[in-house]
């Protein structure tokens, strides 16, 4: 019996410390949360420049010294002529007062790998403000977008950024290398082009909500639960009491009236698709979506960007968001509370698209 008690003791302090390391983790986490955020900084890759140093590399092991040489001799050369005439056509500008900054047409090349709540799309917000501050006629941007989708507000906000670079007459290619589905699809319709992968899935274009039910266990247990609210719709269904066929009646109109509204933002930037056919809920694999008319090519991004390099240049944008000291303390159980959370939330009362 005091082997039992000394071991239950021992187990009651071990629970006891991990308690307690969870809730500074979580203090921190709130601390954190509450003060002004870092202010983050762009990145900025020059792609082209990555894929000309890996052919410089491999044509050292496939050709001969000497021939590798003269050509880059003779680009060496090519390269100075062609530059001693761009600076006497700047004097030439300056001294007449016509000097005009000019440069050739850029691709940028975002990414958007999207959860479920879209907070992915605070970066993009900042990528987005970025290239229109520079942007000249030609630019291009090419968005690689990776979401099976998720909250409806979240993913709406995320198609009004990509909505703001075709307002400023920019072209917008969507890249689906694995999956734009739901409110991926969303995003993904706002380009000018959408290419994707054979075997990427796209489409999904419908509204679910759905969460679980505890209130006969709590019953059983002698558990009351009790809400209150002002407002004959303020809550519909929930988790701990009693649904009522009104609730289910309200909630299933809400997420009918969703639906529509989902399709009518895909009418409006693919005109063409066969609603009643595509906006069923299903998804498809890229080679299917082609046929449907989701997509307009099946192409990977890195045959896209593969052929731009050859061209011009491109640039990749991200911006990183600069990490407090309490949130790569509180990173791990911090987010990952956070995410159970979420997902409780955005399964009940928030429709996902």
């Amino acid at each position: 019996m005091e082997f039992l008690f000394d071991y239950g003791l021992f187990l009651a302090k071990i629970a006891t410390v991990v308690v307690s390391i969870i809730a500074i983790l979580v203090a921190a986490k709130a601390v954190g949360g509450k003060s002004t955020g870092a202010k983050g900084e762009l990145e900025v890759t020059n792609l082209t420049e990555q894929y000309k140093d890996t052919v410089v590399e491999l044509e050292h092991h496939l050709f001969d010294d000497a021939e590798l040489k003269a050509r880059a001799k003779a680009e060496k050369k090519a390269e100075k002529e062609t530059e001693k005439a761009k600076q006497k056509e700047i004097k030439q500008a300056a001294k007449s007062g016509e000097l005009e900054l000019k440069r050739d047409a850029r691709l940028f090349v975002l990414d958007f790998n999207g959860s479920i709540d879209a907070k992915e799309v605070a970066a993009l917000r900042e990528e987005v403000s970025a290239i229109l501050a520079v942007a000249i006629e030609g630019d291009e941007v090419l968005l690689r977008l990776e979401s099976g989708g998720g909250m409806v507000h979240g993913y709406g906000l995320a198609s009004s950024q990509l909505d703001r670079l075709r307002d400023a007459n920019i072209k917008l290619t969507i890249s689906v290398d694995k999956v734009a589905a739901s409110g991926g699809y969303m995003m993904a319709c706002i380009g000018e082009k959408i290419i994707a992968a054979p075997f990427a899935i796209v489409g999904s274009i419908g509204v679910v909500a759905q969460l679980p039910n505890f209130n006969k266990l709590l019953k059983k247990n002698d558990i009351e639960f009790e809400q209150l609210t002002a407002g004959e719709y303020k809550r519909t269904l929930t988790m701990f009491g009693e649904n009522s066929d009104k609730a289910r009646e309200k909630f299933q109109l809400e997420l009918e009236e969703t639906h529509v509204l989902f399709k009518d933002f895909i009418r409006e930037h693919r005109s063409e698709l066969d609603l009643e056919k595509v906006a069923t809920g299903e998804h498809w694999f890229g080679k299917q979506a082609l046929e449907l008319g989701l997509i307009d090519e099946i192409q990977t991004s890195d045959d896209y960007l593969t052929k731009a390099c050859k061209d011009r240049e491109v640039l990749a944008i991200h911006y990183v968001q600069k990490k407090k000291l309490s949130d790569k303390i509180a990173g791990i159980a911090g987010q990952s509370a956070e995410n159970v959370f979420m997902r409780l939330i955005s399964k009940g009362q928030r429709p996902i698209v």
